[in-house]
């Protein structure tokens, strides 16, 4: 494992500098033999995935004949919300799954639906954001006048929600915020970002598994796509979702971004791709296969802003993300929009393969798992052994490194990453 952050620049070895060593090493071996072409047990294949904008990945790999060039032919079908997607994995209906990087984890943990999941991919970094209802929004102007100014600094601290946040909970009427499931990013970030500004965001114990004992703020389970609507309807005040649903908000002008998951912890990891450890064990190539198509369709998207664009062209189409292009585009080229005008550039909120995007860190299932423990999901103490094991157990860089050798040898994973078109600052 890798204990050292994935952003530090001043480690003896940062999990970065550590996994350019061995892909470099990889590399070196790769190229002194003829790239073997993989034999997929299972070429047909049923995907599923959320209407998000991260789920990039499968679509471009589909779009792009990436997955026929592995000999697969995959159908990719749009799930309702998360739990159904995760059953239909597990019941076979689903070969494997856009996932959020906590349902493997949970999943073969027992919180929830009981089965063993793992993953090989990491599908993207960053991606996420909080946004409150206009009312809501004019409310914290009124109670910090540093945030009436046209741009404020960001990032916003949740400490310019507290007194919204108190004077609700005094009226008897606390507020509601969504967020997309139980072991999700958007969960944890969310919980994050309350907690660090004296919020309250509630903790799960056996008798509450809605997680809002002692809540200043109650939190519950919203899918994705209608965020923007339940926020609208006024059922919630607030919520933290992946794109495009925060922009969405900005564009129909029902509510405000006040914060990304980037300025919360910067380059995180957001949705994996899963398989049930019963699939992979029976379809080996067909996995590496897959791997390998969807590490192309990550640095494809990474390689230019032009592809971007491309990209989010593709995702505004009905079978997918289904939002307009000027929705999805607002945050995958390059910027981000806070309150409605407030356009600022941020070129690394959606990253599909720099910075290592796609490699399965055990020290990101190990994060995970303390947020787990951190809000009672996981009711008992563990020692580190217990966490090491269970990341090992579900994230497989193992099949990774295979699927990357794989590229090396044919030329289609190059390092270092000729990616220009924005940098880290």
């Amino acid at each position: 494992m890798k204990p050292d952050s994935k952003t530090s620049l001043t480690a003896p070895l940062s999990r970065r500098r550590w996994l350019g060593l061995a892909m470099a090493s990889v590399m070196a071996s790769a190229i002194t033999a003829p790239a073997a072409m993989l034999n997929p047990e299972k070429p047909d294949l049923k995907l599923g995935f959320i209407k998000l904008t991260d789920c990039a990945p499968l679509v471009i790999a589909k779009e792009l004949n990436y997955f026929e060039d592995e000999g697969l032919y995959v159908t990719l079908e749009a799930q309702a919300n998360w739990k159904i997607l995760l059953d239909r994995v597990i019941s076979g209906e689903l070969d494997g799954a856009h996932m959020l990087a906590g349902q493997p984890l949970a999943a073969t943990i027992g919180f929830g639906t009981k089965a063993h999941i793992v993953t090989a991919f990491s599908m993207d970094l960053n991606g996420n954001g909080i946004t409150v209802s206009k009312e809501v929004w004019e409310k914290m102007k009124a109670a910090n006048p540093a945030l009436a100014k046209d741009k404020p600094e960001h990032p916003i601290k949740a400490d310019y929600l507290k007194p919204v946040v108190q004077e609700m909970k005094s009226a008897g009427t606390p507020m509601r915020m969504g967020m997309v499931f139980l072991v999700s990013t958007h969960n944890y970030e969310l919980r994050y970002w309350l907690s660090a500004g004296g919020i309250n965001p509630g903790y799960y114990t056996p008798t509450d598994v809605n997680g809002n004992t002692d809540a200043d703020v109650l939190l519950s389970v919203t899918p994705p796509p209608q965020m923007p609507a339940t926020l609208a309807q006024g059922t919630i005040q607030g919520y933290c979702v992946g794109e495009p649903w925060n922009q969405q908000a900005v564009f129909k002008n029902i509510g405000v971004p006040v914060i990304t998951d980037y300025e919360i912890w910067k380059n995180n990891p957001e949705k994996v791709f899963g398989v049930t450890a019963e699939w992979a064990k029976k379809n080996p190539q067909t996995h590496l296969a897959l791997v390998k198509a969807m590490i192309r369709a990550g640095k494809w998207l990474d390689e230019s802003p032009e592809n971007r664009k491309k990209a989010c062209q593709i995702l505004s189409k009905s079978e997918y993300v289904g939002a307009d292009y000027a929705v999805i585009a607002n945050s995958m080229t390059g910027t981000f929009e806070y309150e409605k005008g407030d356009k600022r550039d941020l070129p690394d909120f959606n990253v599909f393969f720099r910075y290592f995007a796609t490699y399965p860190y055990y020290s990101d299932a190990v994060w995970y798992l303390s947020q787990m423990r951190r809000w009672g999901q996981i009711g008992e103490a563990k020692p580190d052994a217990w966490y090491h094991d269970t990341a090992n157990s579900v994230y497989r860089p193992d099949i990774y490194m295979e699927a990357a050798k794989h590229l090396i040898k044919e030329g289609k994973y190059l390092l270092p990453l000729r990616v220009g078109w924005c940098h880290r600052t």
